[in-house]
Formats: C-alpha cells, structure tokens, sequence
C-alpha cells in the first residue's frame, strides 16, 4: 500500500514542529551549517544511516560546512508524507550530536 500524501494544512501544522524546515515546492528542505568540513561530512554519514535504517533516501548535500536535506516520498508520487517527517525528525536529533545549527 503506496504512502499517503498530507494535505497542505498538515504539512505546515507538521513544520511548525520542526523549526528550520520548509516546504519548497512538493518537498521540505533544510539547510544545516556546523563548524568544520570534517563535521558536515560526519553528520552526511549519520544521515546516510538513517536513511538506511528508515529505507527512506532523500537527497543530501554536502558543502564546505553546510549539509542540505530535500524530503519527499516517491511512492506517493513525489508528494510530501509521514515518511518524510518521521526522517526529518532523526535528522534533527543527529543534527543535535553533531552542533549543526
């Protein structure tokens, strides 16, 4: 059974719980910033496990010292679901191990 995609009100009653996060077009986004290279790239590995612990891959980022997320489900056709909040609540606490701000 395909994932259901959340209407609009959701979506932002759902971002008011993340702060930092934002739907941009028929996804939600977020921008890390941390201190060092070396501490963007730790944090792209622990979202990578995540992402593979969830079986739910969104696209990465990495930059010099940023890291950027951009969620959304394919099996509901692109659209954003409780999929897509379930990982951005684990990317917000492997944010906290990692200072990212």
């Amino acid at each position: 059974m395909p994932t259901q995609p959340l209407s609009q009100k959701e979506i932002e009653d759902r971002l008011r719980e993340l702060p930092g996060w934002s739907l941009a077009g028929d996804r939600i986004t977020r921008t890390y910033r941390l201190s060092t290279h070396f501490a963007a790239t730790a944090m792209v590995v622990h979202v990578a496990q995540i992402q593979e612990e969830l079986d739910h891959h969104s696209d990465l980022t990495l930059g010099y010292n940023t890291v950027a997320l951009s969620v959304h489900t394919d099996d509901a056709g692109g659209a954003v679901t409780e999929k897509d909040f379930a990982l951005a609540q684990r990317v917000e606490a492997a944010a906290s191990v990692h200072g990212a701000g």
